[in-house]
């Protein structure tokens, strides 16, 4: 299982376009972090204006906390954009290089095929989030240092330099189960067809479909809102409040990693059931 999952993990990093979403979170990110550089002042005044009034503020507000919680929240609608880019070519690329009959007579099982698959493409996202906590908190971090992290949400909440780390890992870990189910999703639509394009605009379009349902302000979404997966992307956010609730977090994980499991089961009975002729 390691040598196909090496053999997957050289086919995905090979490509071009596995690394489109890299280059796009260093020149975006960057360019946020230039622009903080610059005219970070203006930034700290739009931040606490309302803050001033009642608080007296001291210490380094603008700081890579503060930068690598601004970054998440602005480009967390870049991750699934990377992730079907990768996800939708990985079972489709095979059909159309052509190479499907010669996976399947390797000796081993369709299933550890695409476990195979399955585990780089997870790799492949922890590439993504790694890069991302790099250029967008270590970095952050080296250029304009440590501080306390001002949120502002459902109120003000003003977190301690010693209690703000474990709070990014686990909104990492949460954004992790949420692109691994847009992974698995697009992994799906892979396994039906045998053009990459296609599983990348269905996925696409199902998450931009979800998320504007979700949003129509009418009373039938409010019942169907719990059932659509998108809704709980950016539970992450909730990891920087106060008073947070474990249960709906864990709940939200589940939920996240339960559609997961059912895309994944869904892709091996397609694949193995496949009648395989070019």
């Amino acid at each position: 299982m390691i040598k196909l999952v090496h053999i997957e993990l050289i086919k995905i990093f090979k490509k071009w376009r596995s690394y489109i979403g890299h280059f796009g979170i260093l020149f975006m990110v960057s360019m946020v972090q230039i622009n903080l550089y610059i005219y970070g002042e203006n930034e700290v005044r739009h931040i606490t204006r309302n803050l001033s009034d009642l608080f007296i503020i001291s210490g380094n507000i603008l700081n890579g906390n503060l930068i690598g919680h601004l970054i998440l929240n602005a480009f967390f609608i870049l991750f699934p954009l990377t992730i079907v880019l990768v996800a939708g070519e990985i079972l489709a690329g095979e059909g159309t290089g052509g190479t499907y009959r010669l996976i399947i007579t390797r000796p081993v099982s369709r299933l550890q095929i695409i476990f195979s698959k399955f585990l780089a493409g997870c790799i492949y996202i922890l590439s993504i989030i790694v890069w991302m906590i790099f250029v967008s908190l270590v970095i952050s971090h080296i250029v304009f240092g440590n501080g306390e992290l001002i949120v502002l949400s459902d109120g003000i909440n003003i977190f301690a330099q010693d209690d703000i780390l474990w709070r990014f890992a686990l909104s990492y870990l949460h954004v992790f189960f949420s692109m691994l189910l847009v992974f698995t999703l697009s992994f799906l639509f892979s396994s039906l067809v045998e053009n990459a394009i296609g599983p990348i605009i269905a996925t696409m379009a199902i998450l931009i479909f979800f998320v504007i349902l979700s949003q129509i302000p009418v009373d039938f979404t409010k019942y169907i809102k719990p059932y659509l997966f998108t809704n709980y992307f950016m539970d992450w956010q909730k990891f920087f409040n106060y008073d947070f609730d474990w249960f709906v977090q864990i709940k939200s994980l589940g939920y996240l990693a339960l559609h997961s499991v059912i895309f994944l089961i869904l892709t091996s009975i397609i694949f193995i059931r496949k009648d395989i002729l070019s």
